[in-house]
């Protein structure tokens, strides 16, 4: 069954007008306009815009070793804070897809093919630091689309999931400290919760008008892979 869950905190679960809707993008993986293979990851300083036009990127050789931890090194894109990155698709040979550092990155109509590792990762970012996930998806992520170490906030805007484990998961062995994320007009088929937080280092969750067939939408863990029910 293919709910829409209204607006959703760690603390409230109240109903929205039915007027407003999901709006991450159903009609598939974007066509790509052409395909890149890259060999190290292309580095996106501050202030600066990547504009990939449609293109697809894949790593070429793959660095991609199925759920094996990746780093820095196997990603497609390394933004730096305050850089952007749009119109972009990456292939599923991207061990990891984009690393944000420091937090207040925008990260655009973004799509992934088949994630291999992580799509997304925000590290070293601080309260206060925002950063931006609009538009977009993720298909075929055994684990975590979006993987948040830092201590600031996420906004995730109309993206789209589909076969995933978690669409956002705070970090919860990376020391302890307050992450917000924000999700609205996301729709998420055929996985698992939308939110995966540790309630008991602060975090916070808001979930508003999202389309998902997950059984608990917004999940609180007290340890690695230790659930402790909805959040």
């Amino acid at each position: 069954m293919f709910a829409n869950v209204g607006a959703l905190t760690i603390t409230i679960l109240a109903a929205l007008p039915t007027g407003l809707a999901c709006l991450g993008y159903t009609g598939g993986l974007p066509k790509a306009t052409s395909n890149k293979a890259i060999s190290a990851p292309i580095y996106v300083k501050s202030g600066e815009v990547f504009d990939g036009g449609w293109a697809k990127y894949d790593r070429n050789p793959t660095s991609c070793r199925s759920q094996q931890e990746g780093g820095e090194a196997d990603t497609a894109f390394v933004l730096e804070k305050g850089a952007t990155l749009r119109n972009v698709i990456i292939g599923k040979t991207a061990g990891e897809g984009v690393y944000c550092l420091g937090g207040g990155c925008n990260i655009e109509f973004v799509w992934f093919e088949d994630v291999c590792e992580d799509a997304i990762s925000i590290k070293e970012d601080k309260a206060g630091d925002v950063t931006w996930i609009v538009g977009g998806g993720a298909y075929h992520a055994s684990d975590k689309i979006i993987q948040h170490n830092g201590c600031g906030r996420v906004n995730i805007i109309n993206f789209y999931a589909e076969d995933y484990g978690k669409v956002y998961r705070s970090c919860g062995t990376c020391g302890k400290c307050a992450r917000e994320v924000y999700i609205e007009g996301v729709t998420a088929r055929k996985g698992g919760e939308v939110a995966g937080i540790t309630k008991s280092n602060g975090d916070k969750a808001t979930l508003v008008n999202v389309c998902t067939d997950a059984k608990t939408p917004c999940q609180n863990y007290s340890g690695p892979g230790v659930k402790d029910g909805a959040c």
